[in-house]
């Protein structure tokens, strides 16, 4: 009887894939100096989730973050400058992308390593998403990009149902958050009686939050 289920739930999963455009569309498709042109400019990470590990640490360790792609079409490579809000520290990085035209693929040396990284694009120009050994269930990942810090909800929901297409849960998503780069006390502190001393936020009940210096275009 469960077998019969299982099966029957497996006959369901095309069905289901055929049903979404998104994952048809999960596919990288050849780059092309339009499609290097479309990526060109600045972007906003948003989110992402990784079953690998070191992907899945470091990502959860950026508050916010901002890049700009230049694409050189003659030496296939992107200049990619990078702005990352981390604790308390602005991050600059300026790296090069290796674009493989055909594999619909970029790369870049990271832990030692050249990680390659599917460049996908949806039916929304603002948005796009990079892929990570998606047939790789240890390694697997996905990240997601938009052209303004604030995402609508239909951007969103392409994000969550691409994720949902390789096999992962909404609740491995890893979000960044400007909000919190500019956190503050907002609340007014309590005035004193006189001759009482002031009272540490600690011994108030009250958070403490840290002002963060969000990074800014150089």
């Amino acid at each position: 009887m469960a077998l019969s289920w299982a099966l029957a739930a497996l006959s369901l999963l095309p069905l289901l894939d055929a049903q979404s455009p998104v994952c048809a569309n999960l596919t990288a498709e050849p780059i092309t100096n339009a499609t290097l042109d479309q990526i060109s400019g600045k972007w906003f990470y948003i989110a992402s989730a990784f079953n690998n590990p070191e992907f899945n640490q470091s990502s959860r360790t950026i508050h916010a973050a901002f890049f700009y792609f230049a694409p050189n079409h003659t030496d296939d490579k992107i200049l990619l400058r990078e702005y990352l809000t981390i604790g308390d520290k602005c991050v600059y990085n300026s790296s090069y992308l290796k674009v493989q035209r055909e594999n619909g693929t970029v790369s870049k040396y990271e832990y030692g390593k050249e990680q390659f990284a599917d460049l996908l694009l949806t039916k929304d120009p603002k948005i796009f998403m990079f892929g990570f050994a998606l047939k790789d269930e240890q390694n697997k990942g996905l990240s997601f990009y938009t052209d303004k810090p604030e995402v609508t909800e239909e951007q969103m929901r392409v994000f969550h149902e691409a994720i949902t297409c390789i096999g992962m849960q909404k609740s491995e998503i890893s979000y960044t958050d400007a909000k919190k780069v500019k956190a503050r006390r907002t609340r007014q502190p309590r005035r004193r009686r006189q001759g009482e001393r002031p009272r540490l936020h600690s011994e108030a009940g009250h958070p403490v939050f840290k002002r963060l210096s969000p990074c800014r275009d150089s």
